[in-house]
């Protein structure tokens, strides 16, 4: 007899659903030990914690201006919070999806100082959406130690009006109409629910608030691979998205970097609801976070990027992580996640599986999920990735993309998560970016410009040879960032890291 899930498991795969699954049950236990210990013996776990790093690692830069900032931005409790630090106000709103979910989003209508208008009316300025990634919420976005490497500040300061979208079940939107958190029911969903629900209702509702006939869409990993189904599915979407800027792009990654993890997953992707169950996945990571004196939560989180990823994340500096890394993990769906591993393993942009038992030779005989169909796709796409990113796969965008409405620019160097907290962000990544809304973005005129004088007077940028309608693959073409500034002034921050 063969059993459906152990038959295609190999002996070193044996031995690691071994010990993955003692980790599981021993971190649940101590899950549980610390929920019901008081406040003030987990403060003393993380003041050892404390103690120990600086006696063995010391900590040369804690009283440092970077440092407290970064210590500051790393408390903060909220997207609220991170932007009061810096001094921008922001509005947040709640949108009811059609399959009854209420996700949480937030805008910053204008820039710091200005007068804000009446909340949830409109600005008459372009509107910009931005979306996270995987196990990411919408604070990811301004959580950098510098306003002038945050885009969605950057934007502010440019003229837009900035929306930043959250994806159901995370922490600005874990609550149903019709299911209660705690249930299976509400986790029940995969990339297939946010490419149906989540991104267009958030759209239309943005478009409703604003009266802006479309707005541009800036995703990073995941947002791009939700934009990328939504867009292809949804033909009067793309009517109401005037550019798609996908930083860090995810489609169908190859796979992971640790060889027993990645054979494992794409053996048995529903492995994962083995060990994590059906609902959210990873939800202890703020358990560690809690215990852990910062800087060794940031070596642990860099460890598993290592191990999981082969990034080394060498262009984020040290308080840039001590800052970010705190707001990294929001909740998700189990589902979610095995729906990538299936795309992993088939290597194509798939819908979800709901065959737990497909295999390849199954595929290949004539039974498949449905392909998101991204040819479809209408809008104008710029991709913007990292030529050190194990998890961009930019030859099969290529084939799956239409060629005539791509530009793909890659970025030297960079990782996955540089493009969202590098230390150069605001010179080889926001440039581009605000570069690329004005030359779509409804109003170009009312934006702040990259550009020259003469430049700035028009309304659209002359065609060039770098506007033909093949894709590109070309190295970063600068710009004139002596010209790029944040409340007047020019972007002085320094390349050293801490």
């Amino acid at each position: 007899m063969s059993l459906p899930f152990l038959s295609r498991l190999h002996g070193r795969e044996y031995v690691a659903v071994f010990f993955g699954l003692i980790f599981i049950v021993f971190e649940g236990i101590l899950h549980i030990i610390i929920l019901l210990l008081p406040k003030p013996v987990i403060m003393w776990f993380y003041h050892r914690s404390r103690t120990l790093f600086n006696r063995f690692m010391g900590n040369r830069h804690k009283h440092e201006p970077k440092a407290r900032l970064a210590d500051r931005i790393r408390r903060a409790a909220d997207f609220e919070e991170l932007c009061r630090i810096f001094g921008y106000f922001n509005e947040e709103h709640v949108v009811l999806t059609k399959d009854g979910y209420l996700l949480g989003i937030h805008r910053v209508p204008g820039r710091k100082g200005e007068a804000t208008p009446a909340p949830g009316t409109s600005t008459g300025k372009p509107v910009v959406y931005l979306h996270h990634g995987l196990l990411m919420n919408s604070e990811v976005w301004v959580c950098l130690t510098d306003a002038e490497r945050s885009l969605p500040f950057v934007l502010a300061e440019k003229g837009f009006d900035v929306w930043l979208g959250n994806n159901r079940g995370n922490k600005y939107s874990k609550k149903s109409i019709h299911h209660d958190p705690n249930s299976h029911k509400f986790w029940d969903y995969s990339l297939d629910d946010f490419a149906w629900h989540d991104i267009p209702d958030a759209i239309e509702y943005i478009l409703q608030i604003t009266g802006a006939p479309s707005l541009s869409y800036v995703g990073f990993s995941q947002g791009t691979a939700q934009a990328f189904a939504a867009l292809s599915i949804h033909p009067q979407l793309n009517a109401k998205v005037n550019v798609f800027i996908a930083l860090a792009p995810a489609m169908s990654p190859a796979g992971l970097a640790a060889p027993i993890v990645d054979a494992l997953m794409k053996a048995s992707p529903t492995l994962l609801f083995l060990i994590f169950g059906r609902r959210a996945i990873l939800s202890s990571a703020i358990m560690w976070q809690q215990i852990l004196y910062p800087p060794i939560f940031s070596r642990f989180i860099d460890y598993s990027l290592a191990f999981l990823f082969s990034w080394r994340s060498k262009n984020i500096s040290g308080s840039q992580k001590i800052a970010a890394y705190a707001h990294l993990y929001s909740f998700a769906s189990t589902k979610s996640v095995v729906h990538w591993f299936q795309i992993m393993r088939t290597g194509r942009f798939l819908m979800y599986d709901d065959d737990p038992f497909t295999t390849r030779q199954s595929v290949r005989s004539g039974y498949r999920p449905a392909a998101f169909p991204t040819r479809n796709i209408a809008t104008s796409v710029v991709l913007l990735y990292g030529d050190s990113d194990s998890l961009v796969d930019i030859e099969t965008m290529r084939r799956e993309l239409p060629a005539h409405r791509v530009e793909a620019y890659p970025l030297r160097g960079y990782e996955h998560l540089d493009v969202l907290w590098g230390e150069n962000v605001h010179v080889d990544v926001i440039p581009q970016v605000v570069r690329h809304l004005r030359q779509h973005c409804m109003q170009p005129e009312a934006i702040d410009g990259l550009f020259s004088a003469k430049e700035n007077g028009l309304k659209r940028r002359p065609p060039t040879l770098r506007d033909s309608p093949l894709i590109k693959d070309s190295p970063y073409l600068g710009v004139d960032t002596d010209a790029f500034s944040v409340n007047g002034t020019t972007s002085g921050y320094s390349t050293s890291t801490d």
